[in-house]
């Protein structure tokens, strides 16, 4: 293992895509793309893979690993390549498993891209949708098949796919998937395939349960790591602004209008949340949409085809619906919210500044999320800077101006001081712990005022005395 880890990392890296030996038609379509230099990720990877290796990738998001494996799984099939309408010539060679419908979605249109010019058949399927549209495409036949585990346990079932010539297995964002409890639908889907096969894992990082997971699916696995553990890219500028978690919003509007940017990734923890600021954002004039789980899959390839047209601007999106999603030149990322899982905001601001292209990843921290900064910063291993809005801090020196007219001095700093807008001091006597006081002489307890209250008689059915009979 360590023998193999060695080689993938040493030696030079190719300086174009010519220099792997890929065939001219996938050359001719990488430079449709306008993709000449491969990454670091691409240049290690796609050698191993050639030689038929099985592979444990490492890789955050936006690095070009979906072409990592996909050009030289496509260089592999390029010898079974035919235009026979028969679909017994088109069987399921190559699989790639992922998590989401939306990366499923991605990965079938960068693999259509780069087998353009080839005879090679490529399709997808994933839940949410018509499944008899999906049959028709399986039973004509396909080489490369993009799938979610579910669905394509369905598909198995319905016995519209069959896996017995299926010799390369993709396992993409193989972290997620464990995440999200498709362990036992991996395994499944696993024994179907035949033993002799070349299967690639790729992680955003090497954690003791994708260890566990490659010990039991992969072969003598070559490693392949470009990045360190947990980093965030240099060419994304980080900043946090401290803020009260009342003006949360007004501050990402008032961001969003200061940086003008075309193309704005928000984070919400929650489903409800990214509904309520989408809406809260429509009716401040900007052109903002939700995309998260509770959505049709119809709705969401609607809202982002929108936006990577241009015709959103703002998409406000959870971590499970926003993974996976592949967006060219991203600029800005926010996170409304931070997220509960520190590795997560790796994943997220991982959404930009990719290709080597610089971005930028704003956080709006409350003096709830404390913590949670602390996690982030202890997971990066370094600290982020802590911006304040002006904005805000106007406010702020207008409501210190007017407590010290009102005082004569200057009220004591509340510990929100350092998060935005301080709280107006109120009336002492609503801070006062409340304490029962005795009646007065005069004053009588409330129940022993009804007590005096003459009682009316109760009916006979709720326990009175029957009236007398005349």
């Amino acid at each position: 293992m360590a023998e193999n880890q060695q080689k993938a990392l040493a030696g030079t890296s190719p300086e174009k895509f010519g220099d792997f030996g890929l065939a001219s038609e996938l050359l001719k379509a990488l430079d449709d793309l306008g993709y000449s230099s491969p990454t670091p990720i691409q240049s290690r990877a796609i050698p191993v893979i050639l030689e038929g290796k099985d592979v444990m990738g490492a890789a955050q998001t936006g690095t070009g690993k979906t072409a990592g494996y996909s050009l030289p799984v496509l260089q592999s099939l390029l010898y079974h390549a035919n235009t026979s309408m028969s679909p017994a010539r088109h069987p399921v060679r190559a699989l790639v498993l992922v998590p989401t419908r939306e990366l499923a979605d991605q990965v079938y249109e960068d693999i259509r891209k780069y087998a353009k010019y080839t005879r090679l058949r490529a399709a997808v399927v994933f839940g949410g949708v018509d499944i008899s549209t999906q049959t028709g495409i399986l039973r004509a036949g396909t080489e490369i098949l993009i799938a979610t585990p579910g669905r394509l346990l369905d598909h198995i079932q319905q016995k519209n796919v069959n896996l017995g010539q299926t010799h390369i297995l993709v396992l993409d964002e193989a972290d997620r998937m464990l995440d999200m409890g498709f362990l036992p639908d991996l395994q499944r889907i696993v024994n179907l395939l035949p033993k002799e096969r070349q299967t690639l894992l790729f992680s955003a990082t090497f954690s003791s349960e994708i260890r566990k997971l490659a010990k039991s699916f992969l072969e003598n696995p070559v490693s392949v790591e470009v990045a360190r553990k947990n980093a965030t890219a240099d060419n994304v500028k980080q900043a946090v602004y401290h803020v009260d978690e009342t003006d949360k919003n007004e501050a990402v509007e008032y961001l969003l209008r200061q940086h003008q940017q075309k193309q704005v990734l928000i984070f919400s923890n929650t489903k409800a949340g990214a509904s309520r600021l989408a809406r809260q954002l429509e009716k401040k004039g900007l052109k903002a949409s939700a995309i998260h789980g509770d959505k049709t899959q119809a709705e969401r390839m609607a809202v982002l085809d929108a936006f990577k047209e241009g015709n959103i601007s703002v998409l406000v999106a959870t971590d499970v619906a926003a993974r996976g999603l592949h967006i060219e030149e991203l600029p800005c990322v926010i996170n409304f919210d931070l997220p509960f899982v520190a590795e997560d905001y790796v994943h997220r601001i991982g959404r930009t500044g990719r290709a080597g292209a610089t971005g930028e990843a704003i956080s709006l921290c409350s003096a709830k999320d404390e913590k949670l900064l602390n996690e982030i910063e202890k997971l990066i291993k370094r600290k982020l800077p802590l911006l304040t809005i002006p904005v805000f801090e106007l406010k702020k020196e207008k409501i210190d101006k007017a407590e010290t007219a009102g005082s004569g001095k200057r009220s004591e700093r509340s510990p929100y001081k350092s998060v935005g807008l301080e709280k107006k001091s109120q009336d002492p006597w609503f801070d006062r712990p409340y304490v029962p006081e005795e009646p007065s002489g005069e004053e009588k307890r409330p129940e022993e005022q009804v007590s005096r209250l003459p009682k009316k008689p109760l009916a006979a059915l709720l326990g009175g005395k029957p009236k007398a009979r005349k």
